[in-house]
């Protein structure tokens, strides 16, 4: 299942190396991390149903979170 993702508008680069430097980069690195930590979540052809649910669920309260922030800014 494909999923639209969330991508914020602005990302500052990361102080010193290692560190996450963009929206891509974290949501790359959670998806990569929930593989790992949990070999049992994923299916033998690949999918992850339980690692995309957590995904989403991390845009949605991104997206929240930005509009929140923007009728904050607003008012």
């Amino acid at each position: 299942m494909k999923t639209t993702v969330f991508q914020p508008e602005y990302t500052q680069p990361a102080a010193s190396p290692g560190q996450i430097h963009s929206y891509r980069e974290l949501q790359q690195r959670i998806h990569d991390d929930l593989r790992v930590q949990h070999p049992e979540w994923v299916e033998p052809n690949g999918d992850c149903p339980t690692c995309e649910s957590y995904e989403r669920r991390l845009a949605e309260l991104i997206a929240i979170f930005q509009s929140e922030k923007r009728t904050l800014a607003a008012a």
